[in-house]
């Protein structure tokens, strides 16, 4: 299936049949965190759990016209702890994925990877987003922008082996996937391109879930059906890609931020490869680019369709 906006995902989990995802909230005591989990909650979407200082958190709630009595709030010592106990929430099946809050990244992430989170399953941690762009027909997927500064070709491998799963998940069908360079042409001096000619070996073996790589490919092939046939490049994908793999953290910030600022998308983003996503937003993020993200993860918790 193919989605071509970021409202249709909305509708995919209000329409599942699942009910709404429990989403465990790590140090709620912050406003903007609250607003979106307040909208996403009014539209169906989740149940949230707020963990963090529990006084703080219902001063908060009341501050945005809302009742802590309605909220289910753990109480948390400290932001480290709010992460590991919402680490447990995941692993006992209490929660389907995470939110940070008010917390910083590094510090959120080292709790998760602590053995008392039980977040890690010794799957690479990744970053995915989910991009609408104006014009473009579907949704498509982009990883890694986050997580993975310099992946190497095995962790290149286990980036996409998470993205395509979690793909799979919110219901897109053995996504396409661009491992993108500059050129489709292997250049040994260009290590992109010969990674690429790796990641497509291993796609075709099954190595990566059910999927079709294709690499190296250039963003105007995997983009555009016209490119692709006024260069005559023959593919499975022919500008029709679902997924674009970059080539490390660079390339793929680079071009997130270009399609966000000249292209004018949309786009959500989560960490992948735990025991489930993690919506990870900056702090000084509106409340809107906090609710899309929300709705990726709760998509993504619906299993494979």
């Amino acid at each position: 299936m193919s989605y071509t906006t970021l409202e249709q995902l909305a509708d995919k989990v209000r329409n599942s049949g699942r009910g709404a995802r429990t989403v465990s909230v790590i140090n709620a005591t912050e406003s903007h965190v609250l607003e979106a989990v307040r909208d996403a909650r009014e539209d169906g979407l989740i149940t949230p759990v707020l963990f963090g200082d529990k006084d703080v958190i219902a001063e908060q709630l009341e501050l945005l016209g809302l009742s802590p009595a309605d909220f289910a709030i753990e109480h948390a010592a400290s932001p480290e702890e709010a992460a590991v106990l919402a680490g447990q929430s995941l692993a006992s099946g209490r929660a389907d994925f995470l939110m940070k809050g008010n917390i910083p990244t590094g510090n959120m992430l080292k709790a998760l990877f602590s053995k008392e989170a039980e977040f890690r399953t010794g799957n690479l941690i990744s970053h995915l987003s989910v991009i609408e762009l104006p014009d473009h027909p579907k949704l498509f997927g982009l990883t890694d922008a986050a997580i993975n500064i310099s992946p190497d070709v095995e962790q290149k491998k286990g980036i996409i082996r998470n993205a395509v799963a979690t793909m799979k998940a919110m219901g897109f069908v053995s996504p396409k996937v661009a491992v993108l360079a500059s050129t489709e042409v292997p250049n040994p001096k260009m290590q992109a391109t010969m990674d690429a000619v790796e990641i497509k070996k291993a796609g075709a073996a099954g190595e990566l879930g059910d999927c079709v790589v294709e690499g190296p490919i250039s963003y105007d092939l995997a983009m555009s059906p016209e490119s692709a046939k006024i260069k005559r490049f023959d593919s499975p994908i022919q500008g029709d890609a679902d997924l674009l793999a970059c080539p490390d953290i660079n390339a793929a910030n680079v071009l997130i931020k270009a399609l966000r600022y000249a292209g004018h998308s949309r786009s959500a983003g989560i960490v992948i490869g735990g025991r489930g996503p993690i919506v990870l937003t900056s702090r000084a993020a509106a409340t809107q680019d906090k609710y899309w993200p929300l709705v990726l993860a709760a998509s993504a918790t619906l299993g494979d369709n």
